[in-house]
């Protein structure tokens, strides 16, 4: 068998194993903090787009605090004084977190066990703790130097390490996620950031073998969720981004696609150009596709004299029912479609759901997408009175 999968069905049958324990859920979080006799400490659950109030104890006079709690499956947490002193920790089922620390720099350095998820957070962000200091003292030097005769010269080397310094932060933290791909750890890597603005990690590769693992066993976590959706948004971005760079690289605007019709005549998009074209890609089976299509009917019986021809795509398998939804729906203007899903053509025109289509002007160049309804007409109105 495959070692990859012995892991990963490891990692699999642990977590049901734990899930199904009589203490299901139950954590307790206590330690020691020097000179925090008497202040508050808070935890909180750190949840997507806020935090929720969990409890909070007050420090006894030998430092020491301790709380508890239920976590069904990795969960991020703020052990906090203020909200600008605390620590983050990612706390299991069953885990016994032991917190020490010092109130004067609570939130630089601490100390945890019993927390496998927290350790690799504390990773984490001492390493960011690190690049950010480094970077600001290369600022600084920047800014201390900025009127010497050698700054130029000088600032070609601080600007050099600059670059190094961040090169190396992404890479750690890229090599991260990849070496734990199904620690909800891998969350916070994603979304770390070099400032208020620039993530650490760009590359959509690594974001997505993250969002696919923790998906498989975390589907229900609010952080795996909105991980999972932006990964969706942005490849979905990217190949929009190809598409437009492919169409400005081949000096068109749509790419070509040659299909056979019901009769087998192969037809080619190109072939229209002179005419506004709606490119509509959709499916004999689908609901939506079908509704849409009376919609088209009137405008094909409105526009057609006037230049206007559809050239729709099927993206169905079954022949007898493509042919027969043509018949009954009316549908007199150019279906193709090869009956293996037109992927091809869906891939080049970047078909994510259906229907969906594209009006092409004279020239064949994309003009407008995903027109409906009235919005069509208007369209359609404006080229073509």
């Amino acid at each position: 068998m495959n070692f990859s999968k012995l892991i990963i069905a490891g990692v699999i049958a642990g977590f049901l194993a734990t899930s199904c324990s009589k203490n299901e859920g139950k954590f307790s979080v206590s330690g020691k903090i020097t000179h925090a006799e008497g202040q508050t400490l808070y935890l909180e659950e750190l949840q997507v787009a806020s935090t929720k109030p969990v409890d909070s104890v007050k420090v006894n006079k030998k430092g020491e605090f301790e709380f508890t709690g239920e976590a069904r499956i990795p969960t991020y947490y703020l052990l906090k004084f203020s909200d600008n002193k605390f620590v983050t920790l990612l706390i299991d089922s069953l885990e016994q977190v032991v917190v020490e620390a010092d109130a004067a720099n609570f939130e630089r350095s601490y100390r945890v066990e019993g927390s496998m998820g927290s350790l690799l957070v504390k990773n984490l962000n001492d390493q960011l703790l690190e690049t950010r200091r480094n970077l600001d003292s290369i600022q600084s030097l920047n800014n201390l130097y900025r009127g010497n005769p050698d700054y130029q010269q000088m600032r070609v080397e601080w600007d050099s390490a600059y670059d190094s310094i961040r090169q190396a932060q992404t890479d750690f933290s890229t090599k991260f996620v990849m070496n734990n791909p199904f620690s909800m750890a891998s969350v916070l890597a994603l979304y770390q950031k070099f400032d208020d603005q620039e993530y650490i990690i760009k590359d959509l590769h690594t974001m997505r073998v993250a969002a696919s693992a923790l998906n498989t066993i975390y589907p229900n976590s609010g952080h795996v969720k909105a991980l999972y959706q932006n990964t969706v948004q942005l490849l979905q971005e990217e190949q929009n981004a190809k598409l437009r760079q492919m169409i400005q690289e081949q000096g068109e605007n749509s790419p070509e696609i040659v299909l056979p019709n019901p009769d087998g005549l192969e037809i080619a998009l190109s072939s229209l150009r002179g005419k506004i074209v709606l490119l509509q890609f959709w499916s004999a089976f689908d609901r939506n596709s079908r509704i849409l299509n009376e919609a088209l009917v009137e405008a094909y019986r409105k526009y057609k004299n006037k230049g206007f021809e559809i050239y729709q795509v099927s993206v169905d398998d079954n022949r007898v029912e493509w042919v027969d939804a043509i018949d009954h729906d009316r549908l007199s203007w150019i279906n193709v479609g090869d009956m293996e899903g037109s992927n091809q053509a869906a891939r080049a025109y970047n078909i994510q759901t259906i229907p969906y289509n594209y009006l092409l002007n004279e020239d064949g160049e994309i003009i407008a997408q995903n027109l409906k309804g009235p919005a069509l007409d208007r369209a359609l109105a404006q080229l073509l009175n």
